[in-house]
């Protein structure tokens, strides 16, 4: 089975205090919301201490077009997807010339050649890699990206996947906007980039510890657009998300996990290590009721969201990181859901 041997990640410019954010917004939304007051208790409430952004505060405070956002978008991302493929690279001891495949995971601006593109011009990479963008699939998509990763090591024994996501999240800000969602996502949302290194079965590696892929599975809910994605504005990307996603949740985890688990003959108690999404403080609770899991089975998960905020696809691969630090030998299960309504699920046997 593929092997993920390294996961890399990178430091931000800006590592800045959630209560700092809070303050940038009491500026931006006290005229839009009379309950500027307890609705700045969001902030508290999230258990959110630190966030990364890509720009200095100031920045958004001032206005910005969509295509000035999507410029620095570009720049900016292809800068971070570099330093993070190089960072892995420097870590597995390999030579950029062994990639054979690269995923780009990425729903926070658009590109056309696509950051896949762009990374392999700007690394010099060979010709002749085989390169994707996924787009569009919001917090699922470090998850759907892995698996993807996955799937192409597994067709290739000799492939040497490079798998990269960037989210910058913070660009998306539009501080015109009024809506509770808007506000919502300025409590939450950060930015993040992260790339990690998948082998086939040819290229096995034998430096330090990893995870070994075991299946992957999705499931998309019907009639659940309306509950996450974009609204595409003339002023950029308006966020677009459902108080109901926590129910939803709730309502869906466990039959998924389950069924997914039977698949492989395995129990929900057979899995060690929970390298779950952290959308939020609700969204965590309801994997934790619907899978009735202790209170430290997602420890790892929430001291990402604690130390980063919410970086969308990149942020379950940022916990996969510090879990391939220490975790418990045997399997572990990754989980995140995204615009769609989707559910992306990847069952990986974790060494030490």
């Amino acid at each position: 089975m593929p092997s993920i041997i390294v996961v890399s990640t990178i430091d931000f410019p800006y590592r800045v205090p959630q209560r700092a954010v809070r303050d940038l917004s009491k500026q931006v939304f006290a005229s839009s919301f009379l309950d500027i007051g307890r609705m700045l208790s969001v902030f508290e409430n999230t258990r959110i201490e630190f966030r990364n952004l890509c720009e200095p505060l100031g920045w958004y405070l001032r206005d910005h077009t969509f295509e000035e956002q999507n410029r620095e978008y570009i720049r900016l991302a292809l800068d971070y997807s570099v330093r993070a493929a190089e960072g892995c690279l420097s870590a597995a001891g390999l030579s950029k010339k062994r990639i054979t495949d690269l995923v780009f995971v990425s729903t926070t601006g658009l590109a056309t050649p696509g950051l896949d593109a762009l990374i392999v011009n700007k690394m010099r990479l060979n010709q002749h890699v085989r390169h994707m963008s996924l787009f569009g699939l919001g917090c699922a998509g470090g998850v759907s990206g892995l698996a993807k990763a996955c799937a192409l090591a597994k067709a290739d024994p000799g492939a040497v996947v490079l798998l990269v996501a960037v989210e910058l999240c913070s660009l998306t800000f539009l501080r015109h906007d009024a809506s509770k969602s808007n506000f919502i996502g300025s409590c939450l949302f950060a930015d993040g980039a992260v790339a990690c290194l998948i082998l086939g079965d040819g290229q096995r590696h034998t430096a330090g510890h990893g995870a070994d892929f075991v299946a992957a599975e999705s499931r998309l809910y019907y009639d659940t657009l309306e509950i996450m994605g974009w609204d595409f504005t003339d002023s950029g990307f308006k966020v677009l998300f459902s108080p109901g996603i926590p129910t939803l949740i709730e309502a869906n985890a466990r039959k998924d996990v389950i069924g997914f688990l039977a698949k492989h003959g395995l129990t929900l108690a057979e899995i060690r290590n929970f390298i779950f999404h952290p959308g939020g403080k609700k969204v965590l609770s309801a994997y934790e009721a619907a899978l009735a899991l202790d209170g430290d089975s997602l420890r790892t998960t929430r001291e990402v969201m604690r130390d980063y905020g919410n970086m969308s696809s990149a942020t379950v691969l940022y916990v996969l990181e510090r879990m391939m630090r220490g975790c418990e030998p045997g399997y572990g299960l990754m989980m995140a859901m995204g615009p769609g309504f989707s559910s992306e699920m990847v069952l990986l046997d974790m060494k030490r």
